[in-house]
């Protein structure tokens, strides 16, 4: 049989997209990519025109379709950090959701406000772009038919992601905490084990927006509450380090240097973002506020300092990028992002990663076939070819 992988262990296009149909075909959201999934793109409205050209000439077919992709990446973010922001922001309506995320840090409606207006500044800037060098700019209001959250706060608008069912991977935290990299095949343990859980308030009946949130909080309502805050503050994290290894992967292909300077600049925000997010998601699994438990969905937020938790993998204080394996094995280890190659980093594979998370449940084939395209595009890049 002849391989799919090339000489230096990086998968093939070939390969990838074999594991992206083993990814989305477990979850049966996609099929027939390709041909359709451009069509999607094209008649569909995913794009608008172009506007004229810039100085400076024309971008790289490459270039182009990475800027693209972390357009369309970006639009997503902002959509679903806006709905974070509704609800627990700076000037978020559910003052009970608000308390919950402030049992994690005080300042957290102050950071996921900024975190939102970073998002759809990264996002209308692409976009803008994109037009200034005549490109097609990336649109996914059609693909807006999500049903908001029916709590206090949020708006009734149609939304491009679901925050109300979520597998979150915890990954991310022991992955930073190890000396090993995803890379080199490395696989780590969930922190926290959560799955079908709500990381923004459903309803008013089901969590009232008036209540008090004590720590520990003491009625099934008020853990719920407290539950969902919890899992915002480990898909915040979530969310931010899949985006500084998307970006550091996409900024591999660029051929302009221009292209070069943004993918870096905006990708540095990312990994800011993350910094910040997996310092506070520590304070959910650490005294006093470790032990809730969700009365509803069953999801366990334990203490990791404690027994059978505890040491270097789940030690709450240890934020800080543990030194990896890095380009090779026989290197001295090294404080990176991780994960930096197509495999586990590239467009198709953060697609893949977030449609497993239930962050699209509800969506259209359509979005999907436009998601994959758009991926696959980016992740065809070259850097040095047209």
């Amino acid at each position: 049989m002849e391989s799919t992988t090339s000489n230096d262990g990086v998968p093939t296009a070939a390969e990838l997209d074999e594991r992206w149909g083993r990814v989305v075909g477990r979850r049966g959201f996609l099929v027939g990519v390709g041909a359709a999934g451009a069509a999607a793109l094209t008649s569909g409205g995913l794009a608008t025109a172009g506007a004229a050209f810039a100085s400076g000439g024309r971008l790289s077919s490459g270039d182009a379709a990475i800027l693209r992709f972390l357009a369309a990446a970006e639009i997503i973010e902002t959509d679903l950090w806006q709905q974070y922001t509704e609800l627990g922001g700076v000037n978020g309506g559910n003052p009970a959701y608000t308390a919950a995320l402030e049992n994690l840090d005080g300042d957290m409606p102050q950071y996921i406000s900024d975190n939102t207006d970073d998002e759809h500044s990264h996002a209308a800037f692409l976009n803008a772009y994109l037009r200034s060098k005549g490109e097609d700019a990336v649109n996914l209001d059609e693909f807006r038919t999500l049903p908001s959250s029916k709590a206090t706060g949020a708006k009734q608008i149609g939304r491009l992601t679901n925050l109300m069912n979520l597998n979150v991977d915890t990954s991310w935290y022991t992955r930073y905490r190890s000396s090993k990299n995803p890379d080199f095949g490395a696989t780590f343990p969930q922190a926290v084990h959560i799955q079908g859980e709500p990381a923004i308030p459903i309803s008013d009946a089901d969590t009232p927006p008036g209540m008090s949130q004590p720590v520990p909080p003491t009625t099934a309502q008020q853990r719920r509450m407290q539950a969902i805050a919890n899992t915002a503050g480990f898909h915040f994290a979530m969310i931010e380090q899949g985006g500084s290894s998307l970006y550091t992967t996409m900024s591999l292909k660029a051929t302009d240097l221009e292209v070069l300077r943004i993918v870096v600049s905006i990708g540095g925000t990312e990994v800011n973002h993350f910094a910040v997010w997996h310092d506070k998601a520590g304070n959910a699994v650490a005294q006093p506020l470790a032990g809730v438990k969700d009365p509803e969905t069953g999801v366990m937020f334990p203490d990791l300092n404690s027994p059978p938790f505890g040491g270097e993998l789940f030690q709450t204080n240890l934020i800080m990028p543990e030194p990896t394996d890095f380009i090779r094995k026989s290197l001295p280890k090294c404080s990176v992002i991780r994960p930096s190659l197509d495999m586990n980093a590239g467009a198709r594979a953060v697609v893949a990663f977030l449609t497993s998370t239930g962050l699209f449940e509800g969506q259209s084939k359509k979005f999907f076939k436009a998601a994959h395209e758009l991926a696959r595009e980016a992740d065809a890049a070259q850097r040095g070819k047209g």
